[in-house]
């Protein structure tokens, strides 16, 4: 397979990780970045050995087959619209939009223009995560009755440069960060039935801690703080918290428990981690995750530790799924029932009520054994 030739559209902080994972591959090639504002473009280029070009030359190259969409949540929808319209396949960062309305429409223009969205995260790609639903699939724990996932910190504005969209329309912990422990939940059990959830926002003005904005007030505008209980259609009842008003906390990120043990899930937002069962009630063991690919560390983390980060292996996957003519992955009907989710817990904090979830999708197809990004040619 000849490598397919991909733009990329945003250059902010996140660019760097998916040009980096780029840089890696042998299945894409960058043939263009662009941003709203030239030198941010011109900046990340140099820093990535990559072109600079403008928005409309990156959405009139004939070579480029599909386009990833790094903009702020608030302009992804109309972003999405452009790049369908335009003739290329789209891939996100996510949410895939700020509303499911907004979403939505974006998988209907992709149906109706005959091309594909896709959406991140595709952490659940990862070694880690990949285990642990084989796991399930196994029936090592018997069948999952429940389980917990929590995804909480202080939030984003002691070390990012310019947090402030995080706090606007289309921000907060739910909507950043929720889609991780969310989409490997789906992975792992299926769709979403109903959602519950309380909600909260102890403090409406935040300050920057660092970079050019460092001392800057943010107004917030969003809850920061969400407990809510995800109903899956499997019978499994699963607590959710997301927050960005704690310090600290000893919660493993997933665990599921079955009527026969329980697993705990690595760090979602990442891509490996250890994976840790419990059978009969036995102590923890932890599990071996080698075999399956994008689970070895790659980078340091601020705090020291290693981690895997193979952000973009969702572009990779969609770019051989076009050119397989099969499924891709981190697709749109996964992205616009995780953002459903996710909407319908702040709806149901909001209006203080069960929601029920009005789409379905289909588990992903599991991630095949082997090293590396060949193992997207196989299936």
């Amino acid at each position: 397979m000849q490598p397919t030739k991909i733009g990329i559209l945003g250059c902010g902080v996140i660019a760097d990780a998916y040009l980096t994972g780029a840089a890696r591959s042998e299945l894409v090639s960058v043939a263009g970045i662009a941003d709203i504002r030239p030198q941010a473009a011109e900046e990340k280029a140099a820093a990535h050995g990559v072109n600079a070009t403008t928005i409309d030359k990156l959405f009139a190259d004939d070579d480029i087959s599909i386009i990833v969409n790094l903009t702020v949540p608030e302009a992804h929808a109309g972003t999405n619209a452009a790049i369908l319209h335009a003739g290329k396949h789209v891939y996100t960062e996510k949410p895939l939009a700020v509303s499911f309305t907004e979403a939505q429409r974006t998988i209907e223009l992709g149906e109706a223009v005959g091309l594909r969205v896709g959406c991140a995260p595709d952490t659940f790609f990862g070694a880690g995560h990949q285990n642990v639903r084989a796991l399930i699939d196994e029936g090592r724990i018997g069948s999952v009755t429940g389980g917990s996932a929590v995804f909480a910190n202080p939030g984003p504005e002691p070390w990012h440069p310019n947090p402030f969209f995080f706090y606007k329309r289309g921000g907060g912990p739910v909507l950043d960060i929720g889609c991780y422990p969310i989409t490997q939940l789906v992975n792992c059990l299926g769709p979403v039935e109903s959602v519950v959830a309380h909600a909260s926002c102890p403090r409406r003005i935040r300050t920057v801690g660092s970079g050019p904005n460092a001392g800057a007030e943010i107004t917030v505008e969003v809850f920061t703080t969400l407990n809510g209980a995800l109903a899956f259609e499997n019978g499994a009842n699963v607590s959710f918290t997301a927050s960005w008003d704690v310090l600290r906390h000893t919660r493993p990120p997933i665990e599921f428990y079955g009527t026969e043990g329980t697993i705990l899930n690595p760090d979602p937002n990442f891509f490996g981690g250890p994976v840790l069962v419990s059978e009969a009630g036995q102590d923890f063991k932890e599990v071996s995750i080698s075999g399956q690919p994008f689970g070895a560390p790659t980078r340091t983390s601020r705090d020291g530790r290693g981690i895997a980060d193979y952000r973009m292996v969702g572009v990779f996957d969609m770019a051989c799924a076009i050119a397989n003519n099969r499924p891709h992955r981190a697709d749109g009907a996964l992205a616009l029932h995780v953002l459903e989710v996710m909407e319908g817990l702040e709806r149901a904090a909001l209006e203080g009520r069960r929601v029920v979830m009005a789409t379905r999708c289909q588990r992903p197809a599991p991630v095949p054994k082997g090293e590396g990004e060949v193992v997207f040619l196989a299936n």
